[in-house]
C-alpha cells in the first residue's frame, strides 16, 4: 500500500508573498480557496485576462492584480507560486523558474510539477484540520471537509481557548502538563 509521505504544515500567508500565475477559474478557486482559510494573504496575481469574479474577491483583500504575460521577474521576492493558466508551457516554465529560486510552487492539476498540494481544510475558530489525498482526489479530500465541518461542533473554538487557559495555570514540568491535560482531554474520544 502507498502511503503519503507529505508533511502538513500551516504557513502564515500574511507574513508572506504568494504569486498566483493565472486569472481564469483555476487561479479563482485557488484564490477562493488561499483566501477563504488565510483572508489576510499577501497575494499577487499575474494575468493577461482575470475572470471579473476574480477581480471582485482580490479588490476586498489584500490582493494584487498585474495584467500582463508571465515572466519570472514576477517571482522576486515571492515565497510560494501557484501556476493556474490553461498553457501548460507556461505552467512548466513557471516551476522550472521557480526550482531555479528555491521557490515552492504548485502547478494545478498536474502533481509532478508540485512542492505541495492545496488539499481540504476545516476551520472552527483557531482549529484547522487539513486533509490530504495525496494530490490523487481532490473531491474525496472535498467530501472528507465537508464530513468534518459536520461532525465537529461549532464551539470547539471554546474548548480550545478553555483548555489553553488551563494550560497556562498548570503547573510542573512539561510532562506533567501534557500528562493532565491528556487526561483531562481523553474524554473527548469517540470509542
Amino acid at each position: 500500500m502507498q502511503q503519503n509521505e507529505l508533511y502538513p504544515i500551516f504557513l502564515k500567508v500574511s507574513e508572506l508573498e504568494v504569486l498566483i500565475v493565472g486569472g481564469g477559474n483555476v487561479g479563482l478557486e485557488k484564490l477562493t480557496f488561499l483566501l477563504k482559510s488565510s483572508p489576510n494573504a499577501k497575494v499577487t496575481i499575474v494575468s493577461i485576462n482575470f475572470l471579473p469574479e476574480l477581480i471582485a474577491l482580490a479588490q476586498n483583500h489584500d490582493v494584487e492584480i498585474i495584467e500582463a504575460a508571465y515572466h519570472n521577474s514576477f517571482l522576486k521576492g515571492k515565497h510560494i507560486v501557484i501556476a493556474t493558466t490553461d498553457n501548460i508551457a507556461v505552467n512548466i516554465q513557471v516551476y522550472s523558474d521557480c526550482k531555479q529560486q528555491n521557490i515552492l510552487v504548485n502547478v494545478a492539476d498536474n502533481p509532478p510539477y508540485c512542492d505541495f498540494y492545496m488539499g481540504g481544510i476545516v476551520t472552527k475558530g483557531n482549529i484547522k484540520i487539513a486533509i490530504s489525498t495525496n494530490g490523487k482526489s481532490p473531491t474525496l479530500a472535498k467530501r472528507l471537509r465537508q464530513f468534518l465541518e459536520e461532525a465537529i461542533p461549532n464551539d470547539i473554538n471554546e474548548l480550545a481557548e478553555n483548555l489553553n487557559n488551563f494550560r497556562k495555570t498548570t503547573g510542573g514540568t512539561f510532562s506533567e502538563k501534557v500528562k493532565t491535560l491528556n487526561e483531562l482531554t481523553k474524554s473527548l474520544l469517540i470509542k
